[in-house]
């Protein structure tokens, strides 16, 4: 029953996705259209703040769209072992992301539009992160050892998938970016948050009022 509200969400943003804005349809359509966008990097004050923002759906059946994908998996293949790359590092802030699928034969890049977690695991596992827009930056995150995924192709077809292990991480990282959420902010705001240690195995204070 929850996840009718989110899948009604997911299908009400497909049919307001935005039109690309004149200064978006320049950035991806700036120079050789076969060749990668640069990365924005949060030591640009501005590219920072695009970097910050929260993306909205993109039109799949766009032209530009297309371009944007393309040029996207040029700037991934790039960089110096990036396995994922989202919208908002190439300056356009539309929810489009490129993931190595190190789940399947070949580990293969694929890219998704409109990307949505409907469900995740609670279980989840401790590992490394970096990000190819903070200069040497790499902490270790907890992340959803399962995730649910939806998203849509250039042609607007929808698919629903599920991905677990290191893919999984990819995926909530770069889902992250298009809510302008940055892994140095998650750390620090970890280290500002407080938690109480609970032994799993001391019984609770109310089962011991009542022995």
């Amino acid at each position: 029953m929850k996840k009718l509200p989110i899948l009604l969400i997911f299908f009400i943003g497909l049919l307001n996705a935005q039109k690309l804005t004149a200064k978006e349809i320049s950035i991806i359509n700036q120079g050789d259209i076969n060749t990668a966008l640069p990365i924005y990097q949060t030591t640009d004050a501005s590219q920072h703040q695009t970097l910050l923002s929260i993306s909205s759906e993109a039109d799949p059946l766009d032209p530009n769209t297309a371009v944007l994908v393309k040029r996207m998996k040029e700037s991934l293949l790039s960089t110096d072992g990036g396995v994922g790359i989202a919208a908002p590092q190439v300056g356009i802030n539309r929810k489009i992301i490129w993931v190595q699928r190190f789940d399947k034969e070949g580990t293969p890049l694929e890219y998704f539009i409109n990307p949505f977690i409907v469900w995740r695991s609670d279980l989840q596992n401790l590992g490394p992160e970096g990000d190819l827009s903070i200069p040497e930056f790499r902490d270790q995150f907890y992340r959803s050892k399962v995730i649910q995924l939806e998203y849509v192709d250039l042609k607007g077809q929808k698919y629903s998938e599920i991905v677990e292990g290191f893919t999984a991480v990819i995926f909530q990282h770069e889902i992250d970016h298009l809510f302008g959420i940055l892994i140095s902010d998650k750390k620090e705001k970890e280290k500002n948050d407080s938690y109480k240690k609970v032994d799993a195995y001391q019984k609770s204070d109310v089962m011991k009022d009542r022995r």
